[in-house]
């Protein structure tokens, strides 16, 4: 690891501005991606700007028809909540599944989402349940977040501050996890609000995507057979010693079934 200097923010303003005029400073969340890159010298930040002590950013609400989950709410935290369970049982069981008991009390859903990682599983939720993710600065709805691998529509000093998910009628994450990490292989999210059905894939390509086939397929009849004989194409598909191109193409349907089935 590179030596850094540590600053610990005293507001998301502070946070903001120390980041947006310092290009090689980082924003530190729960710490699970950042700094295991920093170990192995992939990283090399300036400052490390912890964002822990902010008790803003963590907690969650629940009203009307949202849940609005704080920036540095732990996985742990939300997989706990008897609100999520009530609201989005599907999103309390994807942060249940997320990484081992370490990586679920420290690893935050501001930080996942920011990051996202091809392989994590809320960029999933985030995408299926239409949610918006709210920064410093604005509001971004999920299609407009995700840009790419590991790459969002955030700028240099934005923040998120919250993430807040409509609640659907009914919903089911499923994932073919590595059996080490827990990090989707393939991941599938499928959403039904009673209007249209969201189906989103992550692990499977460099950024998490819809699959508007099954998301046509599944408005007009919700059940698994809907989905069994839809094959996304292979082409673009992530292909690593995990798993090849074909075989996560073939896993995206099989995981759809499955979620579809779950939700039911």
């Amino acid at each position: 690891m590179y030596s850094f200097k540590y600053q610990l923010a005293k507001s998301v303003a502070d946070a903001s501005a120390f980041v947006a005029k310092n290009s090689d400073a980082k924003l530190l969340a729960g710490g699970q991606s950042l700094i295991a890159t920093m170990k192995l010298r992939l990283s090399q930040p300036s400052d490390l700007v912890d964002l822990g002590a902010l008790a803003e950013l963590r907690g969650i609400k629940v009203a009307g028809n949202t849940v609005t989950i704080g920036a540095m709410t732990r996985h742990a935290e939300v997989a706990a909540s008897a609100e999520v369970k009530k609201a989005i049982p599907a999103l309390a069981s994807l942060a249940w599944s997320i990484g081992d008991r370490q990586v679920r009390n420290m690893g935050t859903i501001g930080g996942s989402v920011a990051h996202n990682d091809p392989a994590a599983d809320y960029p999933s939720a985030v995408l299926a349940l239409d949610a918006t993710v709210t920064t410093n600065k604005r509001k971004i709805a999920a299609d407009q977040f995700f840009k790419g691998m590991y790459e969002t529509a955030l700028e240099p000093g934005e923040i998120i501050t919250s993430v807040s998910f409509p609640c659907p009628k009914r919903a089911a994450y499923m994932k073919f996890k590595n059996p080490a990490s827990r990090y989707a292989i393939v991941g599938v999210f499928v959403a039904d609000t009673g209007k249209a059905v969201r189906v989103a894939v992550t692990g499977a390509a460099p950024c998490v995507f819809r699959v508007a086939e099954m998301e046509k397929a599944l408005s007009a009849k919700f059940a698994p057979e809907s989905v069994a004989s839809i094959a996304v194409p292979e082409k673009g598909l992530n292909s690593d010693l995990h798993a090849k191109a074909d075989y996560r193409a073939h896993l995206i349907t099989v995981m759809a079934k499955r979620a579809v089935a779950a939700a039911l």
